[in-house]
């Protein structure tokens, strides 16, 4: 089996999936995992697939093909995954938003060696107050040289600079 990675846009609307989905399914495709995600009026994801060399080329062509409906997909073949040199722990993270911050936290972590595996963020007003808050939920490759305790005492330092909350944890 071939695998292909494939990022997707499209103005967002019911059945965009379901389009993508079929369109996989019609040459013999798997559709193996995803992040889909809605933002601003914009549809966006990133998926697997797996397809049968003998399907390759007519899948890539009738993707392309989707752009009719708006669809837009690019591509990038997949390869094996790399042997194992991180393990996964998860990052919270709540601080008063301002420029930069996301700049700063992904610094820190490049530093490290850790590998920003996935990253959700946001900006909501504080419970209290109409203080707006940052929230990022990150799951993070840490490299087996580099201890919990050690990320965490980086990440307090810039923690408070930010004055932000931190949590992290070991994935189980």
């Amino acid at each position: 089996m071939d695998h292909l990675v494939l990022t997707v846009f499209a103005p967002d609307k019911p059945g965009l999936v379901e389009r993508i989905a079929q369109c996989v399914a019609d040459h013999n495709g798997n559709w193996l995992e995803s992040r889909l995600s809605r933002m601003a009026g914009q549809f966006a994801g990133i998926l697997r697939v797996a397809v049968p060399p003998e399907n390759h080329s007519e899948l890539v062509d009738a993707l392309q093909g989707l752009s009719a409906k708006g669809i837009r997909v690019m591509f990038a073949q997949s390869s094996a995954e790399p042997t194992c040199t991180s393990k996964p722990i998860t990052m919270e993270l709540v601080g008063n938003d301002r420029p930069g911050i996301v700049r700063d936290i992904s610094r820190l972590l490049a530093q490290e060696g850790v590998n920003v595996e996935r990253l959700t963020t946001d900006v909501r007003p504080a419970a209290m107050s109409s203080e707006l808050l940052f929230h990022a939920d990150a799951v993070l490759g840490l490299p087996l040289s580099l201890s919990l305790d050690q990320l965490q005492t980086r990440l307090e330092t810039l923690a408070d600079d930010l004055m932000v909350e931190l949590v992290l944890r070991t994935e189980p």
